[in-house]
């Protein structure tokens, strides 16, 4: 997606020093701009460019992807400001804060996982020794599919 937006031609980035700069590849950069996570403009020679705070963009979709958020959920972050705004400091707090609940909550199924997976998780299974105990008669299934144990709020 590229935008119409005035960049000072002779401090944009190209699609390659934008990929030596962030780690990404331009592939990857491209993805990125067809999402609508990032944007770029085109010169008079019909060349993409970026302006240098698409660094920060993409830095905190690396960071953000790495911690499990999906990238529809960084999309929707990142889409309270038009592709390519200069934020402020406190306009990246905010933006963080968007997904302390998430990752609070993303933490605590990690947690359960690790902690319960080695026992009954409520799938449906029947294998484990002590599915009769957790799950008797696969009493579970009637609340949904799959690890109903694991899903409990």
């Amino acid at each position: 997606m590229t935008t119409k937006q005035t960049v000072d031609f002779s401090r944009a980035l190209t699609v390659g020093e934008v990929a030596q700069r962030s780690g990404v590849p331009v592939s990857t950069i491209h993805f990125y701009e067809s999402k609508g996570l990032i944007a770029s403009t085109r010169s008079e020679g019909n060349q993409r460019r970026f302006s240098s705070v698409v660094l920060r963009y993409i830095a905190i979709i690396k960071v953000a992807q790495r911690t499990g958020i999906p990238l529809e959920e960084i999309k929707q972050a990142l889409g309270r400001h038009a592709p390519g705004d200069k934020l402020t400091a406190a306009q990246w707090r905010k933006l963080s804060s968007y997904w302390r609940e998430s990752l609070d909550d993303r933490i605590k199924k990690l947690t359960r996982l690790r902690d319960e997976l080695d026992s009954c998780i409520g799938c449906g299974c029947l294998s484990l020794d002590d599915c009769p105990l957790r799950n008797p008669d696969d009493v579970l299934w009637e609340q949904g599919s799959g690890p109903q144990i694991l899903e409990r709020p």
